[in-house]
């Protein structure tokens, strides 16, 4: 592919940074004029930003009637984005040069950004190959990364650009780094990093914190067999605790200062450091949350069979229609059924299923199915 030594790091990188150009030349291409060349009618964090830009946590007025002010709360007659907020501060820059939130194109800038997710997501395939955890070739990892840009969902979220899907082109690119950084628990501070910026992007991400902390303890011991073996005993008997005590030390850092600073800014905006605002939001369905919370098993049954079950239906008139909750993982996707049948099983794998699991759980319990998800 290119005339670089294989397996070298030089060589690595150029695909990726290949992988990232081609990405981002699709996306801005597929992508609607309005989003490359104005505001996007959900500029959330383009607000937030200019608000950060004079030295508020809130709006200072009611939001733009082009917003139709959704998904805004109000608390003490204030206006406040309730979002997590590093997508807007990457914004911050962006609104000083431009001078206001409606003069910055946030969806063309969450665009350039999305072609990271790919690139790096080949990054971290390769570490799996270069440890002998996967059994692939490298254009196995060109072939995963570009099938996962535009054969998942992820293709239709960086097209949007509006405040959700942002925060999930963002937080998919973070996902990607922490990956890179966990396996092996070859980087504990970079994955802390990681991690922490993705529990200011999108909460649930946080909840992947399984991945370091097992991938720390098997590489922390020394026998080897009895990981394989799964005997519990001989590892904690064999198991390096210093290192791994310096390994999670230095994981927990960053992410202990992000959840810090998470409490201060709640307790700045709402009065109470646990306090994120979604209470607040003037949402049709408030209803609901106050009988039965944000989140709770009761909308387990929904949000699963959308996941599992959501199919296109036909319309009287013969054509067909996508249900505005989103169709099934399976159908948008169908090479995640190959999950179930893997060729082979190596170190990392009860890591990263027990990791997906816990990412998974917070949005198949939340009150919403999410909007208009393809």
């Amino acid at each position: 592919m290119i005339k670089l030594p294989e397996g070298s790091r030089r060589r690595r990188l150029a695909i990726a940074g290949i992988l990232y150009a081609l990405s981002t030349i699709v996306f801005l291409i597929c992508a609607a004029q309005d989003t490359l060349h104005g505001h996007t009618p959900y500029n959330h964090f383009a607000l937030l930003a200019d608000a950060f830009r004079h030295g508020r946590l809130d709006l200072a007025a009611p939001p733009p009637a082009y917003t139709g002010n959704n998904d805004f709360a109000r608390f003490g007659g204030k206006w406040f984005v309730v979002f997590p907020p590093f997508p807007a501060l990457l914004l911050v820059p962006l609104t000083w040069l431009a001078g206001s939130a409606e003069r910055v194109r946030d969806g063309q800038f969450f665009l350039w950004l999305a072609g990271l997710t790919p690139a790096c997501l080949f990054l971290a395939l390769e570490k799996l190959r270069r440890f002998g955890r996967a059994a692939t070739r490298e254009w196995h990892g060109v072939l995963l990364s570009v099938l996962f840009a535009f054969g998942t969902v992820y293709f239709f979220s960086s097209e949007q650009g509006t405040v959700w899907y942002a925060a999930h082109v963002v937080g998919a690119a973070l996902a990607a780094l922490y990956l890179l950084f966990a396996l092996e628990a070859e980087r504990p501070l970079l994955a802390g990093i990681a991690l922490g910026l993705g529990l200011a992007t999108r909460a649930p991400l946080l909840f992947a914190f399984p991945l370091f902390a097992l991938e720390a303890v098997r590489v922390r011991t020394a026998d080897a067999e009895a990981w394989q073996a799964g005997s519990v005993r001989r590892v904690l008997s064999s198991l390096a605790y210093k290192r791994l005590a310096l390994d999670l030390l230095l994981f927990a850092l960053p992410i202990a200062c992000v959840l810090g600073a998470s409490f201060v800014y709640n307790q700045k905006r709402f009065g109470s450091p646990f306090e994120v605002g979604y209470r607040f939001l003037g949402i049709a369905w408030q209803t609901r949350i106050e009988k039965w919370g944000l989140f709770s098993y009761h909308y387990l049954g929904k949000n699963l069979a959308v996941v599992l079950t959501g199919l296109p239906f036909r319309n009287p008139d013969g054509t067909w229609q996508v249900n505005a909750h989103g169709l099934a993982l399976w159908l948008t996707t169908p090479l995640y059924l190959w999950l179930l049948w893997p060729r082979r099983r190596s170190a990392p794998q009860l890591a990263l299923w027990l990791t997906v699991v816990c990412v998974a759980l917070p949005g198949l319990l939340y009150q919403n199915t999410g909007w208009l998800q393809f």
